[in-house]
């Protein structure tokens, strides 16, 4: 007799394992990972050097800084879609093409104006290139477990980048001009040209019919105006242009969003937000950025300007406290089967919060002790927070969409990154001014003793020209006022995370990631 059962829904579809070739092009899509890492910590390391050879101003020398990455936050949405249109793996490689050529044009600026614009150029192709590896990795390892991996390896090739960043970027730094660290660039992006072609599939989604131009134009000027507006604010103070460019910001954004729910073919889905986790991983992931990229960023000039570390030594004390956040993330796809997900990244926030508290400790015995202890802490405590807030982003979205929402996590990283920057860099330019300006000026002249108050570098610079008791003098005065708006600078950052670990425990989902029983 035959039998026979009630039909049932169908079961869904076994994710598919990944093969060689994906391991093969996962290797490749750690490079650019890896480059922007280094080139960013590289840069940190440069500003000395920069900034005597370029003699840029203060607000010039954050717009060198940071230009990068807001041209990134402002075309990472566009470029996302773009890739979800034209192929990720087509714009993966002409991102790696034109960031090649970008950076030569930086390495050779003349100017700080000019590299300001190489710079900004820099960012449009940095776009380019991040939500692509990034969607590329979510086409191409569909189980859980191995994209968890995967995500985790793409993370440690950014943390290995500010490994060996500093050290390589000392090297340089020791034996070439400034801007032979933006060179790194060159073969790395070659080396994807010749490798991407064989080992990448391309993936686009067929029922992409083409970018609104209208949401992508509104994007960006709703990005780049609030952007501008809150650096502004972080180094001027809140004005009435300030807050009228905010305004206009908040305006066009609300109006995107409007328009992006009545679109068949939105340029971002605004329905990712609804999933149960999404935004809460987004805030985490953005504001453990943030506050990376603000304290190393002043790290690197108390290396350098207050302790006298040459770029190379000051790269090689960071060395022993920066492997701590990839030896951890062998640990995160294990223990994420484990521990729920919004205890993890909870706790990691929370360390973060510790550890950026505990450089409050420098002091003129100790600072280089309190630094390493404090960046390692810091390193560990932050690697969970990157992989699995990166995979709970792009994990929410179909695959067709994967662009999309590669493009929304590297938003809110680069954003994160060139805020941290722009408002922990303007806080500590603004205490540090006030506090130079109030150690008085009789040693040296009324108009050194201004641009003196610039920044540390030209402190450093002008010190550098005058006799040993204007030198010493402006030297005192300039490493108490930098490390005064220093511990500041850090003991705001450290109150943010703590907050953000607050939100994340009670936000985020109470259950681990799937466990993977190959």
């Amino acid at each position: 007799m035959t039998d026979i059962t009630t039909p049932t829904a169908n079961p869904a579809p076994i994710a598919q394992r990944a093969t060689r070739r994906e391991w093969a092009g996962l290797a490749v899509l750690t490079l650019p990972t890896l480059l922007l890492a280094m080139d960013m910590t590289v840069l940190h390391l440069a500003v000395p050097s920069l900034s005597a050879a370029l003699e840029p101003t203060g607000a010039q020398l954050l717009w060198i800084v940071d230009i990068y990455g807001f041209m990134i936050g402002g075309f990472l949405i566009i470029m996302g879609n773009l890739g979800d249109w034209i192929g990720r793996r087509r714009l993966l490689l002409l991102g790696a093409t034109a960031f090649g050529v970008a950076s030569v044009l930086a390495a050779f600026a003349p100017s700080a104006e000019l590299l300001i614009v190489a710079r900004a150029v820099l960012g449009v192709s940095g776009a380019c290139l991040m939500p692509s590896t990034l969607s590329l990795i979510r086409n191409m390892f569909e189980h859980p477990a191995e994209r968890t991996k995967a995500i985790t390896v793409w993370m440690m090739s950014f943390m290995i980048g500010t490994v060996i960043g500093p050290v390589v970027g000392g090297l340089l730094l020791e034996w070439f001009w400034w801007g032979s660290v933006f060179l790194l660039a060159v073969p790395v992006m070659g080396l994807i040209l010749i490798l991407g072609r064989s080992v990448l599939p391309e993936h686009r989604n067929e029922h992409k019919a083409g970018i609104d131009l209208s949401s992508a134009a509104m994007a960006l000027a709703a990005i780049l105006m609030l952007v501008f507006a809150l650096k502004e604010a972080a180094r001027s103070g809140v004005s009435g242009s300030v807050m009228l460019v905010f305004g206009i910001g908040l305006g066009i954004g609300a109006i995107f969003a409007m328009r992006q729910r009545r679109l068949a073919n939105p340029l971002l889905d605004l329905g990712l937000f609804r999933y149960s986790g999404f935004s809460a991983a987004l805030i985490s992931l953005t504001t453990a950025i943030f506050t990376i990229g603000g304290s190393m960023f002043l790290i690197y000039q108390y290396l350098q300007g207050v302790l006298g570390l040459t770029p190379l030594k000051a790269g090689l004390w960071l060395l022993p406290s920066t492997p701590a956040g990839p030896l951890v993330s062998f640990m995160v796809p294990v223990l994420a089967a484990r521990v729920a997900l919004n205890r993890m990244i909870g706790a990691g926030l929370a360390l973060g919060a510790i550890s950026l508290a505990s450089l409050l400790l420098i002091g003129p015995l100790n600072g280089l002790a309190v630094i390493v202890v404090g960046m390692t802490l810091l390193s560990i405590g932050l690697a969970p927070v990157t992989i699995l807030g990166t995979d709970l982003i792009v994990s929410a979205a179909p695959a067709d969409q994967a662009g999309a929402a590669s493009a929304v996590s590297e938003t809110g990283t680069e954003l994160g990154m060139a805020l941290g920057v722009a408002v922990f860099g303007s806080l500590a330019t603004s205490l540090y001014r006030a506090g130079f300006q109030a150690s008085g000026g009789e040693a040296v002249s009324t108009d050194l003793s201004a641009r003196a108050s610039e920044t540390l570098g030209a402190a450093v610079a002008i010190a550098a020209s005058l006799d040993a008791e204007g030198a010493e003098w402006v030297m005192a005065a300039a490493q108490h006022a930098f490390t005064g708006a220093f511990q500041v600078s850090v003991l705001v950052a450290a109150v943010v995370l703590g907050i953000v670990s607050i939100v994340a425990l009670k936000s985020l989902p109470r259950e681990g990631r799937a466990e993977d029983t190959s």
